[in-house]
C-alpha cells in the first residue's frame, strides 16, 4: 500500500485557505490554489448564489472546468464551474451554440466559481487543506500535454466544410428573420404617433437606397483606388527629384537636336526663286 501524501502547509492571504494541487504524481513541487467562499449581495441574475460558491484564485492554465468539477466532487455535488480570465459580477452568460465562431481559450492563470448544490460543498472544499496535494492529473481522466496536445489540438482545428457551411447557413437565415421582423415592426410604425405625439423619423425616404451589389462594391472599390493614386505624393524622395531632373535634361537635349535637324534641312531646301 502507497504511502500518503504528506500535508504541505502554504501561508495563504487573510480571508483564503491554500490548497495544495500537484499535475500529476510524479510532480515533487506543488502548487497552490487559493480558495475562500464567494459573499456578493445576489442579484436578479446571479449565477454565483452565496452559500454556495467556491471562489478560486491561481488557477493553472492547464486545469479546466472539467478538471476542476472532478477535483472538488469528493465535497459534495457540483453544480457548475465558470473559468473566467478576472474576477467579475455572476452574471448569466450568453449561450454559445457555435462550434467554430468561438474566442481563443486563455492562456494564463484564471480565476473560478465553483457552485455547489449544497452549502456544505464549500465548508467541505476548504477542509481539503488538511489533506495532501490533490491530484489533476490521473490515470482515469488524464490532462493532454507536450506532443499528444498539440495532436488533438490541430485535430480540432481540421474544419468539416459540410459542418462549417451548414451552420452558416443557419445563422444566415435566422438573420435574415430578425432584419425582416424589424423592418415590418418599422414599417408597422412608420408615420404612426406615439402616446406624446411624436413620430418616429426612420432614414428610408420616398427613394430608398438600392441594395448594394458586388458589381457596385467593384466600381467602389475602383473609385478609391483612383482617388488613392491622385494622393500619392511625387518627388518625395531625393533620388525621385534627382532622376526626375535627369529626364527632364534628357528631353531637353532630344529637342535641340530636333530643331537642329529640322534647321539644317530648311537651309539645304532654301533656293533663290525670282520668278
Amino acid at each position: 500500500m502507497a504511502a500518503a501524501e504528506p500535508r504541505v502547509a502554504v501561508t495563504a492571504p487573510p480571508g483564503y485557505t491554500a490548497l495544495a494541487v500537484k499535475f500529476g504524481a510524479r510532480q515533487r513541487s506543488p502548487h497552490c490554489l487559493l480558495v475562500k467562499e464567494h459573499r456578493v449581495r445576489e442579484g436578479p441574475g446571479d449565477t454565483h448564489p452565496p452559500q454556495r460558491t467556491l471562489f478560486v484564485l491561481n488557477v493553472p492554465p492547464y486545469c479546466s472546468a472539467d478538471a476542476l468539477s472532478r477535483l472538488f466532487a469528493r465535497c459534495g455535488a457540483v453544480q457548475s464551474v465558470d473559468l473566467r480570465d478576472k474576477p467579475g459580477p455572476g452574471e448569466k452568460a450568453e449561450k454559445r451554440t457555435s462550434k467554430f465562431f468561438t474566442n481563443g481559450t486563455a492562456t494564463g492563470f484564471r480565476v473560478a466559481y465553483v457552485v455547489f448544490r449544497k452549502p456544505a460543498g464549500v465548508q467541505a472544499a476548504k477542509a481539503l487543506s488538511q489533506e495532501g496535494p490533490l491530484l489533476i492529473s490521473t490515470e482515469s481522466h488524464p490532462v493532454k500535454t507536450g506532443i499528444s496536445k498539440w495532436i488533438a489540438r490541430y485535430a480540432d482545428s481540421v474544419v468539416d466544410r459540410e459542418e462549417l457551411k451548414a451552420e452558416v447557413d443557419a445563422y444566415m437565415q435566422d438573420y435574415d428573420k430578425k432584419i425582416e421582423e424589424e423592418e415590418a415592426k418599422a414599417a408597422k410604425e412608420e408615420g404612426v404617433p406615439d402616446e406624446e405625439g411624436w413620430v418616429k423619423v426612420t432614414r428610408k425616404g420616398r427613394k430608398p437606397g438600392l441594395p448594394r451589389t458586388e458589381a457596385a462594391n467593384l466600381r467602389v472599390l475602383e473609385r478609391e483606388k483612383r482617388k488613392k493614386a491622385r494622393k500619392e505624393l511625387l518627388n518625395f524622395y531625393a533620388w525621385q527629384h534627382r532622376e526626375t531632373k535627369r529626364e527632364h535634361i534628357a528631353q531637353l537635349r532630344k529637342k535641340f537636336e530636333e530643331d537642329k535637324q529640322r534647321i539644317a534641312l530648311m537651309r539645304a531646301q532654301r533656293k533663290f526663286r525670282p520668278y
